[in-house]
């Protein structure tokens, strides 16, 4: 159905944290892409299904070969690890150096990523880490192909102060210029606070407000609970009922949120896609002989 681009403009307001949230509670088969430029963490911070450790080498470092000669969206699926709870995980790189290696293919990656979901074999969803994105981050490369972009955000004054002016100049470069309704574009750039739960609704409608006043093309998706315990539990690293964390409860609700408001333009837009394929004239033919 969709590529959903997670990303944050400066520090560390739990990208990763947030994606493997939302990738656990997803409705659908969910591959989860470590495409982080400056390097992934669920090597060091996760086990794999067998119980030991991720192969660092097989993932977005694995990848890198294949692209080159193209990439058929099924291919993604060899270079995929699944983590000890079951999550399907694409391996991000071990250091910012290894980027160079996808110099030129993030396009192919993102092209790769949304086609997923359209696979006749085994379709899944696609959620990115994309990490921090200020700065001249390739990792932007794949939003253009993306359906959702979301921009994580901590609740301090800078932090909302970054996210707006972010989220402004993202529609500027994903919409042309054209800023203000949000759902009326492609990509979707949404916000998603890291917030206390005892007033994330109070703060979600007065970020919200500040996004539409200042005409950034973005809007408030969901809050995710700022819960360390749960973080802690979501990477292995303390024991206790994670579905009953305040942070997986709070990813459910706004997983199921975005479904609702853009599943199913997202279906009728792969469905359109899929018509126009189908519809396409064979190699050769048509106006150009």
């Amino acid at each position: 159905m969709a590529l959903i681009a997670l990303a944050a403009d400066k520090g560390s307001p739990g990208v990763t944290t947030a994606a493997v949230a939302l990738a656990a509670v997803w409705p659908r088969r969910v591959l989860l892409a470590e495409t982080d430029p400056a390097g992934g963490d669920l090597v060091y911070r996760s086990a794999a299904a067998h119980g030991g450790p991720l192969n660092p080498n097989t993932g977005m470092l694995s990848i890198a070969a294949t692209a080159r000669r193209g990439l058929v969206p099924d291919q993604l699926w060899d270079h995929v690890q699944p983590l000890s709870g079951g999550l399907e995980v694409l391996v991000g790189l071990g250091i910012a150096e290894q980027a160079a290696g996808l110099a030129g293919l993030w396009p192919t990656l993102g092209h790769a990523f949304a086609s997923l979901a359209d696979s006749p074999n085994a379709p899944a969803d696609v959620i990115a880490d994309c990490g921090r994105i200020s700065g001249d981050t390739p990792a932007v490369e794949l939003f253009p192909h993306a359906s959702l972009v979301l921009l994580i955000s901590r609740t301090e004054p800078e932090a909302l102060a970054r996210v707006r002016d972010r989220a402004a100049a993202l529609a500027g470069k994903l919409h042309g210029g054209s800023r203000g309704a949000a759902t009326l574009n492609s990509p979707v750039i949404g916000v998603v606070l890291v917030a206390d739960p005892g007033n994330a609704a109070k703060l979600a409608g007065q970020v919200n407000d500040m996004l539409v006043h200042a005409q950034t093309g973005a809007r408030v998706v969901g809050t995710l609970a700022d819960d360390p315990a749960g973080a802690e539990q979501l990477a292995g690293r303390r024991r206790g009922r994670l579905d009953k964390s305040l942070l997986i409860r709070s990813a459910r609700k706004v997983t199921a949120d975005v479904y609702q408001q853009y599943g199913a333009a997202w279906a009728a837009q792969a469905q359109a896609a899929q018509q126009q394929t189908h519809a396409a004239p064979p190699q050769g033919h048509g106006a150009g002989r």
